[in-house]
């Protein structure tokens, strides 16, 4: 999904320093804020900047609007590992509140909150990120089914497996390729099969039938679609005592490809920024 935008996190990041009193440190602050977005995903959450693994992409874009805030004197910062909220950002909250309260009353003149909603460079590359991977998804929903299954050898020779095969039609047996995936000295002999639909989530049935037909003969499989899949599909995948089928769709693959670099073209944008989290160091 998109994150919310800076000027969106605003008024968030400075309610959740309220409800802990004033003050609270960055840790505690970051899935507070969160509670205000409930679009966002564990997995939003828990994604790291691809330059920086040790750093989440969700409390890095907090510590950038935090920042903003302390330029316009909303936060104070002057104090490491200390977020507090100043008079000004509490004044900022009580003129919102008035506004609020005034809207629902429906009082024909409500006072305006204070909107700053100016562009900056953060929004722009987390906009760009999802544009993209929407562009990637529609390039690959225009493939035919055939050119789809290479395209699936490709994206999993990039993964790591060897000695891919695209299976001719008449011969596919019910599957689409099959190759090595090697993990060190261990080789594990995979197929694979490759649905180019347009709007049907792939159910559970075809999840079986791709199973049944690689079972005795493959390791492992790996199932990719333009579409989705049902939580069947998605609970089938995962079954005791048969192969494992690793499921990928439309949004996973492209979200893949950007990550890997693989049919985009990467242009170096580098920003600097305080890692507020490597100095909260406990003084006890």
């Amino acid at each position: 999904m998109a994150y919310p935008r800076q000027a969106e996190i605003e008024v968030p990041l400075l309610q959740a320093i309220a409800e802990f009193g004033g003050a609270a440190r960055p840790r505690d602050v970051y899935p507070k804020v969160a509670e205000a977005f409930p679009q966002l995903t564990p997995e939003d959450l828990e994604a790291r900047l691809p330059n920086y693994p040790s750093t989440r992409k969700w409390s890095n874009l907090v510590q950038w609007v935090r920042q903003v805030l302390v330029e316009h004197n909303e936060i104070d910062g002057s104090e490491r590992g200390i977020w507090k909220i100043t008079d000004a950002g509490q004044s900022r909250l009580v003129t919102l509140a008035r506004s609020s309260r005034a809207t629902k009353g429906g009082q024909a003149q409500a006072v305006q909150p204070i909107a700053r909603i100016e562009p900056n460079l953060r929004d722009l590359v987390n906009t760009n990120h999802e544009e993209i991977k929407a562009r990637l998804l529609a390039e690959l929903k225009s493939l035919t089914p055939r050119a789809f299954e290479h395209f699936c050898k490709e994206l999993l020779a990039q993964l790591g497996f060897r000695s891919l095969v695209v299976t001719k039609r008449s011969q596919d047996g019910g599957l689409d390729g099959f190759g090595d995936f090697r993990q060190g000295v261990i080789s594990i002999r995979s197929a694979f099969e490759a649905k180019k639909w347009a709007d049907s989530a792939v159910g559970r049935r075809e999840i079986d039938r791709f199973r049944g037909a690689i079972q005795g003969e493959f390791d492992h499989g790996v199932f990719l679609t333009t579409s989705r899949f049902t939580k069947d599909a998605v609970d089938a995948s995962l079954k005791r005592g048969a192969i494992t089928i690793l499921l990928l769709d439309g949004p996973a693959i492209a979200e893949l490809l950007v990550e890997r670099g693989i049919g985009v073209r990467r242009i170096p944008l580098y920003l600097f920024d305080v890692d507020d989290e490597f100095f909260d160091i406990a003084d006890d």
